[in-house]
């Protein structure tokens, strides 16, 4: 049987069962059976079931292969599998398909949102699991730039059940918790309810915000007005986004979750903030000054 006949599961055991770098097709039989995806991943030798599988989603430039790699030093370290699930521009374009999570359909009317691209990390979880290269114990989710727009926007839509934990990193703008501002700008017009919101707010998501990731122009920093709105640049929208999450718990009665990081040295980087991730989830702590210093090197969206 050729690769292309197989399940996605079928193809999972088959591509992942050896140590090293591999790409996998993967699609959405369900509600994107014509929208393929990519999982560059990583499996280090001595990976068993029973280890993390960290689920890390990429920036604007589509780059899976790159933010997978930024992991391989943890993943050697502590045994992680890791999987970029890679939303290629060509089948998946614009802000719309990726951070917006292809909401709406072309007519601009709201879809199911189970048809969202954000549904389709949990369902590689599943099919993960069902190829016993994991348990599903130990699911962790990552995202940064626009990858953070898009996992925020996964916890704002999605079952949280599949996450053990959720840190995102250096979004250029939020999704706010409120249902007053139709989607993306809020969570409102889209189907969602006061239960997604208030789960949202009580999960213990962590936001990571580099304190030099201060650009207040460039090519990829969204500049609308609900975007500055937010602030001036990303490390102040972020702060934001906290402090909108922490006043719509107190409106409800509640306690806002939420963690933020103010990482000191860091920028708009996606290989250093992989790092400091890596770093808080499995040793306990972040990076010190000199470990952040030899991060910083280079710096890609």
């Amino acid at each position: 049987m050729k690769p292309a006949d197989l399940s996605n599961t079928e193809r999972l055991a088959l591509e992942l069962g050896h140590a090293g770098r591999n790409a996998v097709v993967y699609i959405d039989e369900d509600r994107n059976a014509d929208r393929p995806i990519t999982l560059h991943t990583y499996r280090p030798y001595g990976h068993t079931p029973d280890r993390p599988v960290v689920i890390v989603q990429h920036g604007v430039m589509r780059n899976g292969d790159d933010y997978r790699d930024f992991w391989v030093p943890a993943a050697d370290k502590h045994k992680l599998l890791i999987v970029a699930p890679t939303f290629s521009n060509e089948i998946w374009p614009g802000v719309e398909s990726y951070n917006n999570g292809l909401a709406y359909t072309a007519m601009g009317n709201p879809r199911h949102v189970d048809g969202w691209s954000y549904a389709l990390p949990a369902r590689v979880v599943a099919d993960l699991v069902a190829a016993e290269l994991v348990d599903g114990n130990n699911t962790y989710l990552f995202g940064h730039s626009a990858g953070g727009q898009f996992v925020h926007r996964l916890m704002s839509s999605q079952s949280h059940a599949p996450w053990k934990a959720v840190t995102i990193g250096n979004p250029g703008w939020y999704t706010l918790p409120t249902l007053e501002h139709k989607f993306p700008e809020g969570l409102g017009g889209v189907g969602l309810t006061e239960q997604h919101l208030e789960r949202l707010l009580s999960y213990p998501m962590t936001i990571l915000a580099g304190d030099r990731d201060i650009e207040t122009q460039g090519e990829h920093l969204p500049c609308d007005p609900p975007a500055m709105a937010q602030g001036p640049h990303r490390h102040a929208r972020a702060h934001n986004y906290l402090a909108a999450g922490q006043a719509e718990a107190r409106r409800r009665g509640l306690d806002c979750s939420w963690t933020l990081h103010s990482v000191p040295g860091v920028g708009h980087d996606g290989r250093a903030m992989s790092a400091v991730c890596a770093s808080l989830w499995f040793d306990g702590k972040m990076p010190d000054a000199d470990e952040i210093a030899r991060l910083t090197g280079g710096q890609v969206a």
